[in-house]
């Protein structure tokens, strides 16, 4: 089973939230927010597969990734409100698709249910490049991915994930760079999910287009589309107190 974080209680008439983080993070990256969202309600924050804390396994498809989090959410306890970013927003669609009784409410935030052209196995050639044996702290990893040219932020990011005092990144690199024609990919998915979904989107992203809306009605009948100003695709780290006030507003609505 994946490995997660939760913090605070749910009231009784309150479902727990769930937060499925995107390719190369771990539930760490959303434990501010968590933590905020957490006076309300509870929040799980897990590792995706081959990320973090949670099992190794040799598939990355939106299917197991959704069968994962059906899991997780069958041990908390059922139904939830689920959240996923990028990667972790195309395997909560999918989730929903397949396991529509396990939740109620779904925010998918900055990725559309479509397959794009912009593989990211380039950063894993960056983060394969670090040399780990002379690494002593985070800082020196990001100086080296600097070096090939990882901007600022993504270096920030990716040293996240790293083991400083096991010489080892927490992301099973072989696996999601073989498996990345299915990340960047959407499966052929039946089925919808009626219940009340949002698409919280960055404005100044391309990532979720009007033309992808003939696509997301049928499978998500109710859905409803929003844009934070002044945010890319990393909306929840470039804005994370809009990015807190939106989902606070959609699942108390």
């Amino acid at each position: 089973m994946l490995s997660f974080t939760e913090f605070g209680e749910s009231p009784a008439d309150t479902p727990p939230l769930v937060i499925a983080h995107g390719l190369y993070g771990s539930g760490r990256n959303w434990g501010v927010i968590a933590k905020r969202l957490s006076d309300t309600r509870r929040v799980i924050t897990p590792d995706m597969r081959n990320h973090g804390h949670s099992p190794r396994a040799q598939t990355q498809t939106y299917e197991d990734m959704a069968d994962d989090l059906a899991e997780l959410i069958r041990h908390i306890g059922g139904p939830v409100d689920l959240c996923g970013h990028s990667m972790g927003g195309k395997a909560s669609m999918v989730m929903a698709l397949r396991h529509p009784e396990l939740l109620r409410r779904l925010i998918v935030a900055d990725i559309a249910p479509v397959p794009y052209d912009h593989s990211q196995s380039h950063q894993i050639a960056a983060m394969k490049a670090v040399d780990l044996s002379v690494v002593t702290r985070r800082s020196e990893a990001a100086e080296q991915l600097a070096a090939q040219g990882v901007p600022p932020q993504l270096q920030s990011f990716f040293t996240q994930s790293l083991d400083v005092a096991g010489k080892q990144w927490r992301l099973n690199l072989d696996v999601l760079d073989a498996q990345m024609d299915h990340i960047i990919g959407f499966p052929d998915v039946t089925g919808s999910f009626e219940g009340a979904t949002l698409f919280l989107s960055g404005a100044e992203s391309d990532y979720v287009l009007p033309e992808h809306r003939p696509l997301i009605k049928p499978l998500f009948p109710a859905a409803r589309f929003a844009k934070l100003p002044r945010a890319s695709h990393w909306l929840h780290a470039e804005r994370p107190r809009a990015f807190e006030a939106a989902v606070r507003a959609f699942l108390d609505s």
